[in-house]
């Protein structure tokens, strides 16, 4: 791949929600432990609960149930299971609140105007009532949440679709995210991509991914793009 050179022509911003601009991880470590708690399954310390959230609910149950990355817990089980955790979950989904920076960020991003999606894996029953409870829903012109297209990330078609909406080349389009799978969604699309390093990338350091840049909070974005 050529080497970057900043700063990039960019059109349009996709953001990432978990981790990105929401501190959602209290909330949903909470909401399995209690889901755990409910089954007679012994609980799961808050950090390691925490390394599993980043591909959405469904895996996070899993992994909550079976202690692993990577395996699939009976299906009657996770059946079971997870209505619990959406239970909980609900209950403690408005304590979410945004990481520092965040809202200055997108105040500056839009002043200098660029136009604002958020793409995510959160189900959309999820999505928009923390958009919307958090006062980030007014910033957005698309959200994409994890049930809207037929794919998700790590898959590309959700910043595809972005592109064609905003109607521009996808390689003017930045995704800034916290993880593995916004990396490998964006270089699947052709788009360049950002990431913080305070989220939620399984436990793993984010300067690792293919990445064009690591960004202290969303406002550091600025210098390094130019808006066309």
């Amino acid at each position: 791949m050529e080497p970057v050179h900043f700063p990039l022509d960019i059109s349009a911003i996709v953001i990432d929600l978990d981790g990105t601009m929401l501190h959602t991880a209290p909330e949903l470590t909470e909401a399995a432990n209690r889901m755990l708690r409910d089954m007679d399954y012994t609980p799961v310390s808050q950090e390691l609960l925490m390394s599993y959230i980043g591909n959405g609910i469904s895996w996070l149950v899993k992994r909550a149930l079976t202690g692993d990355m990577h395996a699939t817990p009976d299906a009657a089980l996770y059946d079971h299971a997870l209505p619990i955790f959406e239970k909980h979950y609900t209950e403690l989904l408005l304590n979410s609140k945004p990481f520092g920076g965040v809202i200055d960020g997108l105040d500056a991003m839009q002043a200098a105007g660029f136009r604002l999606g958020c793409i995510t894996n959160k189900v959309a029953r999820y999505t928009e009532p923390l958009l919307k409870g958090t006062g980030l829903a007014k910033y957005f012109e698309i959200v994409l949440s994890g049930d809207t297209l037929a794919e998700k990330k790590p898959h590309p078609m959700p910043l595809l679709h972005a592109a064609e909406f905003f109607g521009i080349p996808v390689e003017q389009l930045l995704l800034i995210g916290d993880s593995l799978n916004d990396t490998v969604a964006a270089r699947a699309a052709g788009c360049p991509v950002f990431c913080v390093p305070y989220g939620y990338n399984h436990g793993e350091p984010v300067d690792s991914l293919f990445l064009d840049a690591v960004i202290s909070d969303l406002s550091a974005a600025l210098p390094l793009i130019h808006h066309v």
